[in-house]
Protein backbone atom coordinates (compact mmCIF):
# COMPACT_ATOMS: atom_id res chain seq x y z
CA UNK A 1 0.00 0.00 0.00
CA UNK A 2 1.71 3.21 -1.23
CA UNK A 3 1.16 6.39 1.63
CA UNK A 4 0.32 9.27 -0.20
CA UNK A 5 1.43 12.57 1.39
CA UNK A 6 -1.38 14.96 1.44
CA UNK A 7 -0.89 19.03 1.74
CA UNK A 8 -1.24 20.31 5.32
CA UNK A 9 -2.82 23.47 4.27
CA UNK A 10 -6.55 23.16 3.56
CA UNK A 11 -6.77 25.29 0.68
CA UNK A 12 -4.12 23.37 -0.99
CA UNK A 13 -5.85 20.35 -0.04
CA UNK A 14 -9.07 21.18 -1.14
CA UNK A 15 -7.63 22.23 -4.60
CA UNK A 16 -5.94 19.25 -4.70
CA UNK A 17 -9.29 17.25 -4.15
CA UNK A 18 -11.19 19.64 -6.60
CA UNK A 19 -8.32 18.41 -9.48
CA UNK A 20 -9.28 14.84 -8.41
CA UNK A 21 -12.76 15.50 -8.83
CA UNK A 22 -12.40 17.08 -12.11
CA UNK A 23 -10.44 13.83 -13.52
CA UNK A 24 -13.11 11.44 -12.14
CA UNK A 25 -15.78 13.74 -14.07
CA UNK A 26 -14.16 13.17 -17.48
CA UNK A 27 -14.28 9.60 -16.96
CA UNK A 28 -17.78 10.13 -15.91
CA UNK A 29 -18.87 11.97 -19.10
CA UNK A 30 -17.98 9.64 -21.37
CA UNK A 31 -20.70 7.22 -19.90
CA UNK A 32 -24.41 7.42 -21.55
CA UNK A 33 -27.23 8.74 -19.80
CA UNK A 34 -27.91 9.65 -16.57
CA UNK A 35 -24.62 9.26 -15.00
CA UNK A 36 -23.17 11.94 -17.17
CA UNK A 37 -25.92 13.84 -14.94
CA UNK A 38 -24.36 12.62 -12.13
CA UNK A 39 -20.95 13.63 -13.16
CA UNK A 40 -22.03 17.48 -14.14
CA UNK A 41 -23.60 17.23 -10.27
CA UNK A 42 -20.14 16.14 -8.90
CA UNK A 43 -18.47 18.86 -11.06
CA UNK A 44 -20.11 21.73 -9.76
CA UNK A 45 -20.23 20.29 -5.89
CA UNK A 46 -16.97 19.11 -5.57
CA UNK A 47 -14.82 21.70 -7.22
CA UNK A 48 -16.86 24.08 -4.96
CA UNK A 49 -15.45 23.04 -2.20
CA UNK A 50 -11.94 24.11 -2.37
CA UNK A 51 -13.33 27.57 -4.00
CA UNK A 52 -15.65 28.16 -0.96
CA UNK A 53 -12.38 27.38 1.32
CA UNK A 54 -10.20 29.87 -0.68
CA UNK A 55 -13.10 32.42 -0.69
CA UNK A 56 -13.18 31.98 3.32
CA UNK A 57 -9.81 33.61 3.68
CA UNK A 58 -10.71 36.78 1.32
CA UNK A 59 -13.67 37.78 3.45
CA UNK A 60 -12.96 40.26 5.96
CA UNK A 61 -15.21 39.51 8.87
CA UNK A 62 -15.60 36.20 11.01
CA UNK A 63 -18.98 35.49 10.66
CA UNK A 64 -17.97 35.80 6.46
CA UNK A 65 -15.33 33.82 6.99
CA UNK A 66 -17.76 30.87 8.78
CA UNK A 67 -20.54 31.23 6.55
CA UNK A 68 -18.06 30.17 3.66
CA UNK A 69 -16.68 27.60 5.30
CA UNK A 70 -20.13 26.16 6.10
CA UNK A 71 -20.82 26.02 2.56
CA UNK A 72 -17.72 24.19 2.01
CA UNK A 73 -18.73 22.04 4.61
CA UNK A 74 -22.22 21.62 2.92
CA UNK A 75 -20.96 21.02 -0.88
CA UNK A 76 -18.35 17.87 0.72
CA UNK A 77 -20.85 16.74 2.39
CA UNK A 78 -22.82 15.97 -0.54
CA UNK A 79 -19.66 15.15 -2.76
CA UNK A 80 -19.37 12.76 -0.32
CA UNK A 81 -23.39 11.13 -0.79
CA UNK A 82 -22.23 11.24 -4.49
CA UNK A 83 -19.32 9.04 -4.37
CA UNK A 84 -21.24 6.52 -2.31
CA UNK A 85 -23.76 6.40 -4.97
CA UNK A 86 -21.59 6.07 -7.52
CA UNK A 87 -20.04 3.02 -5.49
CA UNK A 88 -23.52 1.69 -4.67
CA UNK A 89 -24.95 1.86 -8.46
CA UNK A 90 -21.16 0.65 -9.15
CA UNK A 91 -20.58 2.82 -12.01
CA UNK A 92 -17.36 2.77 -11.65
CA UNK A 93 -15.22 -0.37 -9.47
CA UNK A 94 -15.14 0.89 -5.56
CA UNK A 95 -11.36 1.02 -6.54
CA UNK A 96 -11.18 4.26 -8.31
CA UNK A 97 -13.50 5.58 -6.30
CA UNK A 98 -12.60 4.72 -2.58
CA UNK A 99 -9.64 6.98 -2.04
CA UNK A 100 -11.41 10.19 -3.37
CA UNK A 101 -14.06 9.30 -1.01
CA UNK A 102 -11.36 9.03 2.25
CA UNK A 103 -10.51 12.31 1.58
CA UNK A 104 -13.54 13.81 1.00
CA UNK A 105 -14.39 12.22 4.59
CA UNK A 106 -10.88 13.84 5.93
CA UNK A 107 -11.50 17.23 4.50
CA UNK A 108 -15.31 17.09 6.07
CA UNK A 109 -13.76 16.80 9.23
CA UNK A 110 -11.04 19.13 8.88
CA UNK A 111 -13.42 21.94 7.67
CA UNK A 112 -16.20 20.57 10.30
CA UNK A 113 -12.80 21.80 12.60
CA UNK A 114 -11.95 24.69 11.41
CA UNK A 115 -15.72 26.13 11.64
CA UNK A 116 -15.39 24.71 15.37
CA UNK A 117 -12.40 26.67 16.72
CA UNK A 118 -13.39 29.94 14.32
CA UNK A 119 -16.70 30.14 16.69
CA UNK A 120 -14.82 29.59 19.88
CA UNK A 121 -12.52 32.24 18.96
CA UNK A 122 -15.32 34.35 18.31
CA UNK A 123 -16.69 33.79 21.34
CA UNK A 124 -13.58 34.93 23.30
Amino acid sequence: MQIIERPFDIKDRTFDFGTQIIKLCQLLENSQGSIRLLSSQLFRLGTSVGANVEEAYGTSTDPDFISKFAIALKEARETSFWLRQLIAAEVLPKEEVIELLQECEEIKKIVASIIIKKKQNVRK
